[in-house]
């Protein structure tokens, strides 16, 4: 029997080998999308494929990784044909991944022959083929036109590599060399967490590991209950919406919240939500499921930091009801490459939500959207280039603070590329990236600011792809506060400016382009007349307005 400390001690090891294995990615990535815009997740699971410990990274993945790994060994591979030595991978959300530019690899960890975990990574790979380079198409209309489909396959089975799978993925794709590296770089971390387990479990022994697996879980549960018992009972209704799909100009797309706390027990009922649409602007049950989970997690959470453990065991206090054949939850063969504007909005609308149950800790909207910008440059001999860029907006104004300018929020924990790096490595140049003044919404907290970010096309030519949303329906304030501006992007050529739509792809540019993109701020909270004297002056001082 573990001693309480055991446990403790056990649960910060597995945390610190999650944290390991980011570091390991970190370290030997490839493409800039990975190393430097650190899209890319780490996890520790038990031996039934639960989520047990994480690295710091990217929420949409991390909460759903769990269940994809479930749906692996539930549906594809026996576990028990599934040795100490086999890396299995997929990218296919309909076997569990997220989209076709995440690849999963997972690896089992053994002890004296017993299962003791698997460890996984994710990482969103930089091209996978597809209708456009990057692999975000935004006219898209069915899953086969987004790029490489993997199913779920050894690529490494008894340490030996499956060179056909290798082949085949290189055969594929816009940028191999970038892709096989990082996946080369994912296999490696999973060795890394593999090895720290194993320390682990040689201290405490097989029985131990599973047992203190079993504690963890049941430990954070325990926390997550007791969290949404504080919480008032009843139920709460929000709706937010996304401009459209970029097939069906002009349609919104309905996100209807219907959270319902009772109890120790949280339910969301996404019955009310759009049905799921042609274009790409679809997610599958177990992204929709991540935003969920990350909405009651940290509403839960409230401040706390008394090993309040961000885990599995968090989700069975919560049920989610979610029809198939919503955008929420898209039946096979919806396009889904940009699942994230989906469990972006499905996040703001579950804020909203939580706002009228527990007011003090839930801040306004933030920009709730990932701008996807890919430049595949071609070189005048005839090379090729390939940029995904992921910018972010303003995060909502909170009830007693100012949001934050530029600030990746809500379902991503993405950095930035380093210009200097984008413009050693391409024929592109930014020409402008700053703050924009005015763009969060006013009120007794300002929202925090956009930003504005143009790239110069130095090659003789040049394919832009755009999946973005955000430029009709406004991030929302709170509590009085206003509304957050919307997007904007545009081409400038020859002393000219034209309006690019926000999903668009592969426009042809030529040398001397410049595509300039206006991100979103966050909402505000409270209302503008309680917004002290000082506070706008420095507003006015630092250019914010």
């Amino acid at each position: 029997m573990l001693s309480p400390i055991d446990i403790e001690v056990i649960r910060n090891a597995l945390s610190a080998a999650a944290a390991e294995m980011d570091v390991t990615v970190w370290r030997t990535s490839r493409s800039t999308i990975v190393r430097e815009l650190l899209d890319y997740s780490t996890a520790v699971f038990d031996a039934d494929g639960w989520n047990l410990a994480q690295s710091a990274r990217i929420p949409q993945h991390l909460n759903s990784m769990s269940a994809a790994l479930r749906t692996l060994l539930e549906k594809f591979i026996v576990a028990e044909d599934w040795g100490p030595d086999d890396v299995v991978i997929t990218n296919d959300p309909y076997c569990g991944g997220q989209h076709l530019p995440d690849i999963l690899a997972f690896r089992p960890v053994f002890h004296d022959g017993v299962r003791i975990a698997y460890v996984g990574t994710l990482c969103h790979h930089i091209d996978v083929g597809g209708l456009a380079a990057g692999s975000y198409a935004a006219k898209a209309t069915e899953i086969f036109q987004e790029g490489l489909r993997i199913p779920p396959v050894k690529l490494i089975e008894r340490g030996v590599r499956n060179e056909a799978v290798w082949s085949i993925i290189r055969q594929n794709i816009r940028k191999p060399d970038l892709l096989l590296g990082d996946l080369q770089s994912q296999i490696a971390s999973l060795e890394v967490g593999r090895t720290a387990l194993a320390r682990l479990a040689t201290r405490y022994g097989a029985a131990a590991m599973l047992e203190a697996s079993r504690k963890i879980l049941d430990m954070s549960e325990t926390a997550m209950r007791a969290a949404l018992a504080a919480m008032p009972d009843g139920t709460y209704e929000f709706t937010d919406q996304l401009d459209d799909d970029g097939i069906d100009l002009g349609r919104p797309i309905m996100l209807q919240v219907r959270l319902t706390i009772a109890g120790d027990t949280a339910t969301v009922d996404l019955s009310g939500c759009s049905p799921q649409v042609q274009g790409p602007t679809n997610a599958t049950l177990a992204s929709s499921n991540s935003a969920v989970m990350f909405a009651l997690m940290s509403a839960a959470l409230g401040g706390r930091t008394d090993g309040f453990a961000m885990n599995a065991g968090c989700y069975r206090p919560i049920s989610v009801i979610a029809p198939e054949g919503l955008v929420v939850n898209a039946r096979a063969p919806a396009p889904v490459a940009h699942r994230v504007a989906i469990t972006h909005r499905l996040l703001n609308a579950m804020y909203g939500a939580l706002h009228q149950a527990v007011p003090e800790r839930i801040p306004a909207a933030y920009y709730g959207c990932s701008y996807v910008t890919t430049f595949q440059t071609v070189r005048a001999d005839e090379k090729r280039d390939v940029l995904v860029e992921i910018e972010i907006g303003g995060s909502g104004a909170a009830p007693a603070k100012d949001g934050v300018n530029a600030y990746s929020s809500g379902m991503h924990n993405n950095s930035n590329i380093p210009i200097e790096m984008i413009e050693a490595q391409m024929p592109l140049t930014i020409t402008r990236y700053a703050l924009l003044p005015g763009t969060g919404g006013d009120g007794q907290y300002r929202g925090g600011l956009g930003l504005v970010r143009e790239w110069r096309v130095d090659s003789p030519r040049c394919f832009f792809t755009a999946n973005m949303d955000r430029f009709f329906s406004q991030p929302y304030g709170l509590a009085g506060g206003g509304a957050a501006s919307v997007g904007k992007l545009d081409l400038l050529r020859g002393g000219t400016t034209t309006p690019i739509p926000p999903k668009s792809d592969n426009v042809p540019l030529l040398a001397g382009d410049i595509v300039r993109l206006e991100t979103s701020g966050g909402g505000g909270f409270g209302p503008a007349t309680a917004r002290p004297g000082t506070a706008r002056e420095a507003d006015r001082r630092m250019r914010y307005v």
